[in-house]
């Protein structure tokens, strides 16, 4: 069941790239910054993939995407913004981020190595921020990328509380290990799908 959910995932995170890339380079309506997103989860989830087969450690991996995440998707919603003190806290918050980061890595090097939990909880609740933001902006403007920041903030909030729930439930059976697992890989199919159905609405026309 685990690997169906997982190989799903990534078929319809596929899907998607296809799809926002065909309309970007085709019709040009589309946000660049969120297709080299899309094009960054797709290689950093196959690339994951293949190193788990070849029985090489991955965990690094996992702290590449959640900072590329963040990088990408922080400047995704800044190029969405008007207001400058709004792009202002989008770069200050980044940068600030970053270096929080950069100082946990060269403290301990080893957290980049394994599960980051701070990372994780760090990185997605910025980026919720910035899609609350955008949710306010879009009360007066056009709901730009409105089913896609729906995904964001359901996917980020629902991951990152079942990644601390699963942390602090570690010493319990494995079968409930992979049963989060398991509900994580479902969450990946519902955000993908809030994106596609935003392809859908927005740019399939």
């Amino acid at each position: 069941m685990s690997d169906f959910l997982i190989y799903s995932g990534y078929l319809i995170l596929l899907i998607n790239l296809i799809f926002y890339s065909f309309s970007f380079f085709r019709k040009k309506n589309v946000n660049g910054l969120f297709v080299c997103y899309l094009a960054f989860s797709a290689l950093m989830q196959y690339s994951m993939e293949i190193m788990y087969h070849l029985h090489m450690s991955n965990l690094f991996l996992s702290n590449v995407f959640i900072i590329g995440q963040l990088i990408l998707l922080g400047l995704f919603y800044n190029s969405l913004f008007a207001l400058k003190s709004q792009k202002r806290f989008v770069g200050i918050s980044l940068i600030v981020a970053l270096l929080v980061l950069a100082v946990q890595f060269m403290m301990d090097w080893s957290q980049f190595l394994r599960f980051n939990l701070f990372a994780i909880a760090l990185t997605s609740l910025l980026i919720v921020v910035y899609a609350l933001i955008h949710f306010y902006n879009m009360l007066t403007e056009s709901k730009s990328y409105y089913y896609a920041s729906i995904g964001v903030v359901f996917y980020l909030l629902a991951s990152t509380v079942l990644y601390f729930i699963g942390n602090l439930t570690h010493n319990l059976s494995n079968e409930f290990k992979f049963l989060s697992w398991e509900l994580n890989a479902f969450l990946i199919i519902i955000y993908y799908f809030f994106i596609l159905y935003e392809w859908k609405k927005s740019f399939s026309k």
